[in-house]
């Protein structure tokens, strides 16, 4: 006989420890593949910008690249709004393997694509349609994941099974910063621009069936049935009624994302450009680099989101993001007065392990705060319009601002921002000054 356990507390469906397990191992390896598909495209962005985007001007090229990658973050409230509405009506489970399919769909249109010079404009357009699909896709992922774990996680774990939502983040930065310092070592520049970089798309492509098969064999989370068995026949709440009764929560879970995004894409997917074009340090530092934050980050982040169950979130929040803020200035300065593959590698893996402080309990915290019934997509529509205007944005920004001002450093002040911009938002929604904002009592359905 397995053993049963009770994740929600009483009344809930007791479920077997395997099926816990393969809830948390379907998390990490599915969200984890998306996350693949979606973060190598910003490893191969100056390599992209030659394919689809020539110009005589390489900078203009890039501009146009990031802002294709940009566009993926755009999208992405409205395909967590689409894809949240749908797991909290038909159940995390069904969401999730539509999600995966999505995504290997798009990624293999991005591995597909003919060149400019082969198709012209169209090539392009085709770029920018799968960069919306992948956006949709991702917008939904990190809610309905985020869901599905805190909803499948025991009282006084919630934070350490969310934890799990990152490790797959780590996991995929794993996966494609592995596979860019593999084939920028192992092939030559004309190989990579005539194949190479179509390599890793097509194998997140190929990945795909494998998410789905693993997330199809997963139960719906006990938390969903619940209030599935519980709930009347009501009408749906407007979107009026959605910000009147959550607003004060939205505005909470996007001060908490702000700081982690701005630091995970300023450092993992703006980094490699950054030390390329302004270091001058080979593509393939940045990449082993990122390699080893995300092999750290696996086991990291489960740290971060069990010290927050231990004690208290938004007790640990305030102090970890003010001393990333003092931080952040030393540690650019620290490479840019004397770059080195050695310097980059130690500034990488002591960002590595802030991030890991900050984001750990990420999905606890944000799940956490809003009701079953409609979990999904307050989470979706605060984590996405967050790191949309503090991550997506991020290389585009970062590198335009370098470009007209000259200033190395503006990577170091954009984070600093992000650290008072979170802080406020947090502080004066009043949601974070208690560990737990939702009583762990309260009653599933609100």
């Amino acid at each position: 006989m397995h053993e049963t356990l009770n994740p929600a507390g009483a009344g809930t469906p007791a479920l077997s420890a395997r099926m816990v397990r393969r809830a948390i191992v379907s998390s990490v390896i599915g969200s984890g593949l998306e996350w693949f598909d979606f973060l190598v495209y910003g490893y191969f962005s100056k390599i992209i910008a030659q394919v689809f985007f020539p110009t005589d001007k390489p900078f203009i090229a890039l501009v146009l690249t990031l802002s294709a990658f940009a566009i993926g973050f755009v999208v992405r409230p409205i395909g967590g709004i689409l894809f949240g509405i749908y797991a909290d009506h038909t159940g995390r489970r069904r969401a999730l393997s539509l999600l995966i399919i999505t995504m290997a769909a798009s990624t293999l249109l991005m591995g597909l694509t003919p060149s400019y010079a082969a198709i012209g404009v169209a090539a392009p357009m085709l770029v920018v349609l799968s960069r919306v699909l992948q956006g949709l896709s991702v917008g939904g992922q990190f809610a309905t994941a985020s869901a599905m774990l805190v909803e499948y996680a025991p009282p006084g774990k919630k934070m350490f099974y969310g934890s799990f939502n990152m490790s797959s983040q780590a996991f995929a930065l794993l996966l494609s910063s592995g596979t860019g310092w593999l084939l920028t070592t192992h092939l030559s520049h004309d190989q990579l621009v005539s194949w190479g970089w179509r390599v890793p798309f097509l194998i997140g492509a190929l990945a795909g069936p494998v998410g789905f098969y693993i997330r199809h064999r997963v139960d719906e989370s006990p938390e969903f049935m619940q209030l599935r068995e519980q709930r009347k026949p009501r009408a749906r709440q407007t979107v009026k009624e959605f910000f009147r009764d959550n607003t004060a929560l939205v505005v909470c879970s996007m001060g908490v994302i702000i700081v982690g995004a701005a630091t995970n894409y300023v450092w993992h997917s703006y980094l490699p450009i950054y030390a390329e074009r302004q270091l001058h340090l080979p593509l393939s530092v940045a990449l082993a680099g990122a390699f080893v934050s995300g092999l750290l980050n696996l086991g990291l982040f489960p740290l971060g989101g069990w010290l927050c169950d231990r004690y208290g979130a938004y007790r640990l929040f305030y102090p970890i993001t003010i001393l990333w803020m003092l931080v952040a200035y030393p540690l650019f300065d620290f490479v840019i007065s004397s770059p080195s593959p050695a310097h980059l590698f130690m500034a990488q893996m002591v960002s590595t392990v802030f991030l890991a402080a900050m984001s750990g309990a990420h999905p606890g915290m944000l799940a956490t705060l809003f009701p079953v019934r409609n979990r999904s997509v307050g989470v979706a529509l605060s984590y996405n319009t967050a790191v949309i205007l503090f991550g997506g944005l991020a290389p585009l920004t970062n590198s335009t601002l370098v470009h007209w001002t000259g200033n190395a450093y503006v990577p170091a002040f954009y984070l600093i921002f992000a650290g008072f911009v979170s802080l406020a938002m947090v502080f004066f929604s009043k949601a974070g000054r208690d560990p737990y904002p939702v009583p762990r009592a309260a009653a599933i359905v609100r």
